[in-house]
């Protein structure tokens, strides 16, 4: 009897969630001798050719098998990839060492292939040890819960928007969530009854939570069914845990086992869905490697890859991507279209090509064009900056996120012509320091004193040496009297106030 439960429990382990188990490959219409080679040819092009594409853009920095690039496979036939990133819910927005994985996945969609966004809803509980010196608070269920909902929407609204080859029309599908249950499963149908040949339709995408699959999933079940292929040796000499192991905080069982957590969600989707390939950073290449040697030794078959890309890192070595404010975020409600367009803005020109190729979707020749531009007399600094800025911006926050950038760029310029609105200034209110004051107070000011007591400059006499400089503005106007009071008029729509020092340095100040 204990056998027999044993065995039951067993089969659960690798059941398939029921929102995703794949048709039976009985029931699907046969191809023709001549559609299947077709299909085959085109499928080894695409093939080769999206890992070209990526490591010609500097998006690979390691493959589990030179096979993930080749022409040609074991069983002699192709089909199209599935490949996953996964994304764990440790905050209510992702970030921009994420972006990589979301360019990634959108290079594979572009190449005909599915892509597949795994949320870790489970193995965010947990925390990935990977490239963190010091174990990851925890977070309350109501928080993993929360952020999870938000990353999902965020993932859906980017890799909508990843632009289409331009030979292609508009044909790509996308699977949200669970709304098309067999979303993944459908993506195996004859490809010629859709478009033809492998790659010359836009590849679908999926967004998953692994907590459906987790959740029905003991521990002794685990331990049994995935533990004992586990080796301790090989798991202690990953990168990840090895430098943790050397540090002073040590590293726990909880962060030492996520490795396996991580693992197994590429073996239930390798069994179950037809996930053939995982992409991470390279610092998640002990994860990756943990899930095709599960795959290996538990399922006994070939064929699960995994690919790596660089970090996103400048040219002296530092992270792209952290700032004296913290991280660049991917959602608006956490950093404006404006501040994320002003940082890709401000990339020095040793980095901006380089960015260029692998953040943005532009034809190398296109970026090699630009690339020469900058050499050329004449040239207007920041030009390329201001290209790489729009076409990252257009990713993350769409047209309508590029034309606020814009906008309040333009506007906020100091100089700049364009007429100031309370709206326009209060869309920057988040990202520059901002005040509060009421409006007799304000009212009849001195401007040399209103710019001192809200800490624009530190003191009045700095105040009067910009002014001297022709460095003080109000609302963009140059201000080249020290005796300025605000007058009713300064005070936009009645509500705000900005003073600049400079380009850079500005004070919203709020009339209350």
């Amino acid at each position: 009897m204990a056998s027999a439960a044993m065995a039951a429990s067993s089969r659960a382990l690798f059941r398939p969630h029921r929102l995703l188990l794949l048709p039976d490959p009985r029931r699907r219409r046969h191809l023709s001798a001549s559609a299947l080679a077709s299909a085959n040819a085109a499928a080894t092009t695409v093939r080769r050719g999206v890992v070209d594409v990526l490591r010609e853009r500097g998006l690979v920095e390691a493959t589990t098998s030179e096979a993930l690039g080749s022409s040609s496979a074991a069983s002699g036939e192709q089909q199209k990839l599935k490949v996953y990133c996964g994304f764990d819910p440790t905050a209510e927005s992702l970030h921009l060492g994420n972006l990589l994985g979301l360019v990634a996945l959108s290079w594979f969609r572009r190449c005909g292939h599915t892509a597949v966004a795994l949320v870790g809803g489970a193995t965010g509980r947990v925390g990935d040890p990977s490239g963190k010196s010091a174990e990851r608070p925890e977070l309350d269920l109501a928080a993993v819960v929360a952020n999870s909902d938000a990353i999902k929407s965020l993932i859906a609204q980017i890799l909508t928007r990843a632009p289409e080859p331009s030979h292609l029309a508009q044909s790509g599908k996308e699977a949200i969530l669970d709304k098309h249950e067999d979303a993944l499963a459908n993506s195996d149908q004859d490809l010629s009854e859709k478009s033809g040949n492998v790659g010359e339709s836009m590849g679908s995408f999926v967004i998953l939570d692994n907590y459906d699959w987790w959740k029905d999933i003991t521990l002794l079940d685990f331990l049994k069914e995935v533990g004992k292929f586990a080796r301790v040796g090989t798991m202690i000499a990953k990168e990840s845990v090895k430098k943790r192991l050397n540090s002073e905080d040590g590293m726990s069982y909880t962060e030492f086992t996520y490795q396996l957590l991580q693992g197994y969600d590429f073996l239930y989707m390798f069994k179950n869905m037809g996930v053939n390939v995982q992409i991470g950073g390279s610092d998640q290449w002990g994860n990756i490697t943990a899930g095709t040697d599960l795959i290996r030794k538990i399922l006994q078959v070939e064929g699960a890859h995994g690919l790596t890309f660089p970090l996103l890192l400048k040219s002296d070595g530092t992270k792209f991507g952290k700032t004296e404010d913290g991280a660049i975020w991917l959602s608006p409600k956490m950093l404006s279209p404006y501040k994320f367009y002003q940082y890709f803005f401000s990339v020095p020109d040793v980095d901006v090509v380089r960015f260029m190729k692998i953040l943005t979707f532009l034809s190398l020749d296109e970026i090699h064009d630009l690339e020469e531009s900058m050499k050329k007399p004449g040239y207007v600094p920041n030009t390329v900056q201001r290209r790489l800025a729009e076409e990252v911006t257009r990713f993350v926050h769409g047209q309508e996120g590029v034309e606020e950038a814009l906008k309040a760029t333009e506007a906020l310029r100091p100089g700049a012509q364009t007429q100031l609105d309370s709206q326009t200034i209060e869309g920057i209110a988040d990202d520059v320091p901002s005040c509060s004051l009421p409006y007799d107070q304000v009212l009849k000011s001195p401007l040399v004193d209103l710019a001192a007591s809200t800490g624009l400059l530190a003191s009045k006499s700095a105040v009067r040496r910009l002014i001297k400089q022709g460095g003080l503005y109000l609302n963009n106007k140059k201000i080249d009297s020290e005796d300025k009071l605000v007058e009713e008029g300064d005070i936009v729509d009645g509500k705000v106030l900005l003073l600049s020092a400079g380009k850079k340095n500005k004070m919203v100040v709020r009339i209350s």
